[in-house]
């Protein structure tokens, strides 16, 4: 099994992702990281003995969310792992949010995580 954590460069993303590799320790599963900016994808490595691996959506994709969704039910996850950032309902209802998103159509259990 692999945790999966949506990463982006953001105080939310940097949160997640410490929290996901914790996880990952601590259930003894490999660390799956879905870069969500559009950021290059670095080399799988190991951090503090899990093997993290990264993937990206494809340089044509708009739907972040929805890759982040079939990534996990491609790969065998026992978690996703997100960072939420507090929004107005007012926010929420113009602009929608992936973590939103994540949250509602995940068949994996979600935690989500604030900075």
């Amino acid at each position: 099994m692999t945790v999966l954590v949506a990463h982006a460069h953001t105080d939310e993303g940097a949160a997640a992702f410490t929290f996901a590799l914790a996880e990952a320790a601590r259930r003894n599963e490999d660390l799956l990281a879905f870069e969500l900016a559009g950021h290059p994808v670095p080399e799988p490595t190991t951090i503090d003995g899990v093997a993290v691996s990264y993937r990206s959506p494809g340089a044509d994709e708009r739907d972040f969310a929805g890759a982040f969704l079939d990534t996990a039910e491609a790969v065998e996850v026992s978690v996703v792992v997100v960072g939420i950032r507090h929004r107005s309902p007012v926010g929420k209802m113009l602009l929608g949010s992936t973590a939103q998103q994540i949250l509602l159509e995940s068949s994996a259990p979600v935690i989500a995580v604030k900075a």
